[in-house]
């Protein structure tokens, strides 16, 4: 079930979301005690992206409101996935598009999961990648070609080859050093890398350009984000990684720390 600006939502309200796809989202994980690591961030998250998308301010309180009313009842840890989008978006017209709506749907959250995941690399680059935004159409395209080549999931590689993100999470490496590289640009500022970054200051996080060629004198490799929490990678490609490498430990264990944020 999913509900509209705390109402169920009807077909007419799903319409242009459907046939325009229009519109932009977060998604993270209320834990058994209603709080969310990072929530003030998602929050953030969601005012920037309407003001991009929208030209508009966002209430963030209605937001809350929305999501409260949509878990009472259930049994929680739970996955939220909020959508903004204006159910008057006109195909012809999109500028017209002015008064978003707070859509939230939910599912069961399973525990993050440490299995390694082996990759492939496609040759894929988000529209607006700054934004998370519901067109979802190329990159959930690099996720079959993946899947039907027998890998797990597809890792993107930029116009000029380097490695920026993963279909839906963010990639990160661990040099020989064991610093941790984030790619530089290309990517969507996930909330879960954020966090892996302020609370675990004791591991140096970098910046980087990471070519495939570079990223095969990697020692580890993980996906981030708000479902998976810290999954290693076994392989992008032929390139294989350590799944037990010990910064990868520490950035699990660290991250499940995080104080969450009360609902």
């Amino acid at each position: 079930m999913a509900t509209l600006d705390g109402k169920p939502v009807s077909t007419d309200d799903l319409l242009s979301l459907a046939l325009t796809n229009v519109g932009h989202f977060t998604t993270f994980r209320v834990e058994s005690d209603s709080t969310v690591r990072g929530l003030s961030r998602h929050l953030d998250r969601l005012v920037r992206d309407c003001s991009a998308v929208f030209g508009v301010a966002l209430d963030t309180e209605l937001v809350q409101d929305c999501v409260r009313q949509e878990l009472a009842g259930c049994e929680l840890p739970r996955t939220v996935r909020v959508t903004i989008h204006d159910p008057g978006t006109d195909l012809g017209r999109p500028a017209d598009a002015n008064a978003p709506r707070v859509m939230v749907s939910t599912r069961p959250a399973g525990g993050p999961t440490a299995t390694p995941l082996r990759t492939m690399s496609v040759a894929f680059e988000r529209d607006l990648p700054h934004v998370k935004h519901v067109g979802l159409f190329g990159a959930l395209q690099a996720r079959r070609t993946a899947h039907m080549a027998g890998y797990g999931d597809a890792v993107f590689t930029g116009h000029d080859g380097r490695v920026t993100e993963g279909v839906t999470w963010n990639v990160g490496f661990v040099d020989r050093d064991g610093a941790v590289l984030w790619p530089r640009t290309g990517a969507l500022p996930g909330i879960t890398m954020a966090l892996l970054r302020e609370y675990t200051g004791s591991i140096e996080h970098r910046d980087a350009d990471i070519s495939l060629e570079r990223a095969a004198g990697m020692a580890a490799a993980f996906a981030t984000n708000a479902s998976i929490g810290v999954r290693p990678l076994a392989a992008i490609d032929g390139i294989a990684f350590a799944a037990g490498h010990p910064v990868l430990d520490r950035l699990r264990e660290r991250y499940l720390a995080i104080p969450g944020e009360a609902l």
